[in-house]
């Protein structure tokens, strides 16, 4: 569990009393000062007691205090505020191993817009996980025989349901060319990711710490649309992956890598491709349709499962 060490003592001794089984599936581990100490276990929500023990009942857990909170400040920050501001700006740091941690707290203003949070007394680590084959059967369905490509994909679901898990398996395979299809017989593509969030690869000093294929190339911690176009004037990729577009300048930067004659596999928050499309930010990437394949995910009891509609279609 490399992401444990990041929790003060006691928080992490409540954790590591956790039943094995659970802990192997914890998600998400969420520390709100003075509240309840709450998990998140693939889906389902339990509060740790004092001794470790699950519960469905608030008012038995354990409640971290404020000391907690600051330690667990501390050690995400490296001990220096400063240095993290940015970051508390977005609400949000990426620790070792593509980990997030979201933060809520008194935001500060400057000119109305958000500078930094400070104040931060709710903490929710999001747990990274590579999950190699996620995306077997979604492959197939994205191949470009023509060309031997892929084919512009936007992939959405509601949050937490395993999007950034599947294109970075998507990654992998679309760059070593596991096609799983007998009639897609070339190699590997090069592939640019624009991990905005360090999630998808999971960097630490530019290196991945995820395996995103062979012939992967990675812009770690840069903005989704100036990312996109930095790619594409120095690593000439044949295959960009970004996760979670949704700003008009992201569309913009889609629309100039397909002038670029780069294929793009992008993933979004949403429930159905037309209303997303919809969105004035997304507007322009839906007529002509931008995207040849929109793949619906969801998550059930069975692990993830999709939908994959042409955009002839909707």
């Amino acid at each position: 569990m490399n992401w444990m060490h990041i929790f003060p003592q006691t928080i992490s001794s409540l954790l590591r009393k956790m039943p094995l089984s659970l802990l192997n599936q914890v998600e998400e581990v969420r520390v709100r000062e003075g509240r309840p100490l709450e998990v998140n276990t693939a889906g389902t929500f339990y509060f740790l007691t004092q001794e470790g023990d699950i519960t469905k009942d608030p008012s038995l857990a354990y409640q971290p205090g404020r000391e907690e909170a600051h330690r667990l400040l501390d050690q995400i920050t490296n001990h220096s505020l400063y240095t993290m501001e940015e970051e508390l700006r977005k609400g949000f740091i990426t620790i070792p191993g593509g980990h997030r941690i979201g933060l809520a707290g008194r935001t500060v203003l400057n000119q109305g817009r958000v500078e930094h949070i400070r104040d931060v007394s709710s903490f929710n680590l999001r747990v990274a996980r590579e999950i190699k084959g996620v995306a077997d059967a979604l492959v197939p369905k994205l191949i470009d025989f023509t060309n031997k490509s892929v084919l512009n994909t936007l992939i959405i679901s509601p949050p937490q349901q395993g999007k950034t898990t599947l294109i970075r398996d998507l990654s992998r395979q679309i760059s070593q060319g596991t096609w799983g299809h007998r009639e897609a017989s070339w190699g590997g593509l090069k592939v640019g990711i624009i991990d905005e969030r360090s999630e998808i690869a999971g960097s630490k000093q530019g290196v991945p710490s995820f395996d995103v294929g062979p012939r992967t190339d990675v812009m770690d911690a840069c903005p989704k649309a100036e990312g996109m176009m930095m790619m594409i004037r120095s690593m000439s990729p044949e295959v960009l992956i970004v996760d979670e577009i949704g700003r008009p300048e992201d569309a913009e930067a889609v629309l100039e890598a397909l002038h670029a004659g780069v294929r793009v596999i992008a993933t979004a928050h949403g429930t159905q491709a037309e209303e997303l499309l919809h969105r004035p930010a997304l507007s322009r990437l839906a007529d002509p349709p931008f995207f040849q394949r929109y793949v619906i995910l969801q998550r059930n009891e069975r692990g993830l499962s999709f939908e994959c509609i042409k955009s002839s279609s909707l």
